[in-house]
């Protein structure tokens, strides 16, 4: 949510170079009841993500645990400063490892650095190893994303031996999220060529520029992030500082209706989050909290 400051300064640039390219043959499609239900248990890991660390460890965060009460958590760390929350654990009715990890908090002064170090540098060839030079991410998002990524993959590791499973679902809302969208390239890089890798995020910023997103769209298959009405924390860092957001964006419009848009961060629909949220002054942030489909997501709603 820091975004905001950074950016407003900027909204008549972002307005202009956040304007979509003509694109033809593209085609946007709702997404049906169950399609959508779907998505809840991977909303309520998000949520849980915020709560406090003792709580995850027993799993016992409130109506976000009970909501997948099957879960078995076996690794939770971070601080929610330095180091963002994140959790391990496996999911038997998901049949998967999940990874979750929490977005900003507010109060919190370092996660707020985080988000705003919005340089672009090159990804660790030691963490992403074969990734091209031309690849380029968010200087913050990287660097807290190194900081856990040896951890997580050694769990992840552990856990898909154990349970003798190939599925691995990441997960995270708002800076959760761009974490979880750099997990799921790191992490099909490093596991298995049969690791069943699924990403649902929500409210995530645009994490590198237009070839990592291209990347993600080849490497990632099964990728979604789900958007809120009018959340401008989507739309940010502007384009026109390089920044790309990669396929698999779901709009929900209103409760019981979203939609599926094709292709990258060039959606011409007005159904999608770059036409109907141009800039910033005409985005609403309390959107990204949600609810998405009934479900509040941050600080305050670990309940």
């Amino acid at each position: 949510m820091r975004f905001l400051e950074l950016y407003l300064s900027l909204a008549a640039l972002a307005a202009k170079s956040n304007a979509a390219p003509t694109l033809l043959g593209r085609s946007v499609t709702p997404l049906s009841a169950s399609d959508l239900a779907s998505l809840a248990p991977f909303t309520q890991f998000s949520r849980a993500a915020y709560c406090p660390t003792n709580k995850l460890r027993s799993w016992s965060c409130g109506q976000a645990c009970t909501a997948n009460s099957d879960f078995q958590p076996t690794l939770v760390g971070g601080d929610g400063n330095a180091v963002q929350t994140f959790f391990i654990g496996f999911s038997p009715s998901q049949n998967s490892v999940i990874v979750a990890h929490q977005g900003t908090d507010p109060t919190q002064l370092l996660s707020d650095l985080t988000d705003i170090d919005i340089l672009m540098v090159n990804l660790d060839p030691k963490l992403f190893p074969g990734v091209s030079s031309s690849v380029h991410v968010h200087q913050g998002f990287r660097n807290e994303h190194a900081v856990t990524a040896p951890t997580i993959l050694k769990e992840v590791k552990r856990l898909m031996l154990l349970k003798n499973t190939k599925k691995v679902a990441l997960t995270g809302h708002s800076l959760g999220g761009a974490l979880a969208e750099l997990d799921s390239l790191f992490l099909t890089l490093n596991l298995p060529s049969s690791t069943s890798i699924k990403v649902v995020t929500y409210g995530v910023p645009r994490v590198g520029n237009a070839s990592f997103a291209q990347l993600i769209d080849a490497k990632v298959p099964n990728f979604r992030r789900i958007n809120n009405k009018d959340d401008i924390v989507p739309i940010l860092p502007g384009r026109f500082l390089g920044f790309s957001h990669p396929h698999g964006e779901v709009h929900m419009l209103s409760p019981g209706n979203a939609v599926s848009c094709p292709g990258d961060d060039d959606a011409t629909d007005a159904r999608c989050e770059i036409k109907s949220v141009p800039n910033i002054l005409e985005g609403n942030i309390l959107d990204h909290l949600g609810p998405y489909e009934g479900i509040s997501i941050g600080t305050i709603f670990c309940t």
